[in-house]
């Protein structure tokens, strides 16, 4: 039987004050060491999600609630999302690289270097309506032999890259984080909201026609507490952020208006099921799911 625990939302702001759901938030799984980079398939109805330092990747079924392996090996994979057309994009601790999982099970390898050097181990990953995909690339899988391999960090920096769908071309659109994270485009894709994690806040960028960023304002700061990890949007525009033991929302505006509470430190989250109302969330040893009345933003493989 599912676990559960009371559903705790914290209102800020007036903003925020008809968002709800279940009394209850159901526990679907735990045991896992690190849970990270949850990815819903709605033509399977399934979701897929990371343990980073057990070097796996775990598989929840919605219509039987079993849970088994989906990857074994993972290369210590961190991030997931899906492309266009429904398949897996993965960033890899590990491997120092972002996969592309093709459908026949085949792995397509589409970034593991910049400019002759090796990635540091990526860590989030986007897939704009264009078929580009954009990344982080923090060093915390070759920082030590838990979430990686120990290694010396080839690149300069940790720094938001975007691969071309076209060419190929892997080149850096922002060079000026410490630790980039969690990122996900506004509903138009004319922004770019990455987090940093080490700086405790998200800065939003404006995407240019030729795939570059400008700006670079902070949207939002965290407290001592808020170590900004996964980003996610609702269909109105509000910015979901895995902070500590919480979900933020945030306003288009950068205001934080509530909070999701939750009893250990999240990760990341996904807005699942057959109406885009079902939040998963990866939280350190647990996947957490909660049905709402918010819906997700569109996805990339929906079409625009």
């Amino acid at each position: 039987m599912t676990d559960t625990i009371p559903t705790e939302f914290e209102v800020l702001d007036e903003r925020f004050a008809g968002v709800g759901g279940d009394d209850y938030v159901e526990r679907l799984h735990t045991g896992t060491r690190w849970a990270e980079g949850p990815v819903y398939f709605p033509a399977g109805r399934f979701l897929v999600w990371s343990d980073i330092p057990n070097e796996r990747m775990l598989r929840w079924d919605e219509m039987t609630g079993a849970v088994g392996l989906f990857r074994q090996p993972s290369g210590y994979t961190n991030g997931n999302t899906l492309d266009r057309e429904g398949r897996l994009i993965s960033c890899e601790h590990g491997n120092r690289r972002v996969t592309r999982t093709e459908h026949d099970g085949s792995i397509t390898v589409i970034a593991d270097r910049w400019e002759g050097k090796r990635l540091n181990s990526p860590n989030d990953v986007v897939v704009r309506s264009d078929g580009s995909i954009w990344f982080t690339d923090p060093p915390y899988g070759i920082l030590s032999n838990y979430e990686g391999y120990a290694a010396e960090q080839e690149i300069d920096g940790c720094h938001v890259y975007r691969a071309d769908p076209v060419t190929g071309e892997v080149r850096v659109v922002a060079d000026d984080f410490a630790r980039p994270n969690g990122l996900a485009f506004s509903l138009d894709e004319s922004r770019l909201y990455v987090a940093d994690t080490r700086m405790r806040h998200v800065r939003v960028f404006d995407v240019r026609e030729d795939g570059t960023l400008a700006g670079g304002k902070v949207f939002t700061e965290g407290t001592e507490q808020d170590n900004f990890d996964g980003l996610r949007l609702d269909d109105t525009g509000r910015v979901w952020a895995a902070a500590g033991r919480a979900l933020l929302c945030h306003d288009p505006d950068g205001t934080l208006i509530g909070r999701l509470k939750l009893p250990e430190p999240t990760a990341n989250l996904v807005f699942g099921g057959l109406k885009r109302n079902r939040m998963f969330i990866t939280a350190s040893s647990s996947l957490y799911s909660l049905m709402t009345n918010v819906t997700g933003a569109r996805p990339v493989w929906a079409g625009r």
